[in-house]
């Protein structure tokens, strides 16, 4: 593995808001003078594109409970892939997400899909010289993780004209599944929240005043959103109400 592959993204400040349908187009339309399209979604069908991730977490859901607990120093580990099918055999995201109060740390390289697929079926990278690969395997044999939920959506992304320190993306279509693959067969996904955008705010340093009068003009309202806790919750309900986990185990699932 090429290490100039890897990345390094250290973002001190991430907001989250939750869109309606209509707030989104008014939102979008005020905000156009001051971005630009980045290069991902440029040339895309309708400027957006399609992110697909299968988080791992141990036998307990270690990371969905530290999430849910608000634990400083949290770590999510995933695959990420920009393809809905392995056909065009497309290279795999490795990535590893460190949360530190409100600042986010990501660290990632590129595998292979037939790395990917031997990671996958040996739990070992063929290629150990990035550091990414070697602490991802290291996490999964450390702590027993596996693939427990794969969560996909379509994704607009913007960043400031005037400056790289800020990212601005849309993300649409949010829906998750159990998986132990990023490709499954016959996936059926549930969709998070329908007719609903996801708006999330990446800054290095603190916002500009004219994306803060934006927020208030349209009273857009923080939340903490994580699409793998949603998707957990999603695949998971035993894990948030005791009453369904009886219920599964003594009358099967809920029709």
């Amino acid at each position: 593995m090429d290490p100039r592959h890897e990345k390094k993204d250290i973002w001190r400040f991430e907001y989250k808001y939750h869109l309606s349908l209509p707030r989104y187009h008014q939102f979008r339309s005020a905000l156009i003078p001051y971005v630009e399209l980045d290069d991902h979604c440029r040339h895309k069908p309708d400027h957006a594109y399609l992110v697909r991730s299968l988080y791992f977490d141990s036998f307990h859901y270690k990371a969905y409970y530290e999430k849910m607990e608000g634990t400083y120093g949290r770590t999510k580990y995933r695959l990420r892939t920009y393809s809905a099918t392995p056909g065009a055999k497309p290279d795999i995201r490795v990535e590893l997400k460190l949360r530190k109060g409100s600042a986010l740390e990501k660290y990632s390289t590129f595998a292979s899909y037939h790395h990917y697929r031997q990671f996958m079926k040996y739990r070992h990278w063929c290629d150990e010289d990035a550091p990414v690969l070697i602490e991802f395997q290291r996490q999964v044999h450390l702590h027993a993780l596996r693939p427990k939920v794969l969560v996909q959506y379509y994704r607009e992304g913007f960043r400031a004209k005037e400056t790289g320190e800020l990212r601005i993306t849309f993300d649409r279509q949010v829906s998750s599944c159990r998986s132990d693959t990023l490709f499954p067969t016959a996936p059926f996904f549930r969709q998070h929240h329908p007719h609903t955008v996801v708006l999330e705010i990446k800054c290095r340093t603190r916002r500009p005043a004219w994306l803060s009068r934006l927020i208030s003009r349209y009273e857009l309202r923080y939340i903490a959103n994580s699409k793998y806790t949603q998707g957990v919750e999603a695949a998971r309900p035993e894990l948030i109400s005791p009453y369904l986990s009886s219920h599964l185990q003594t009358q099967g699932p809920l029709v």
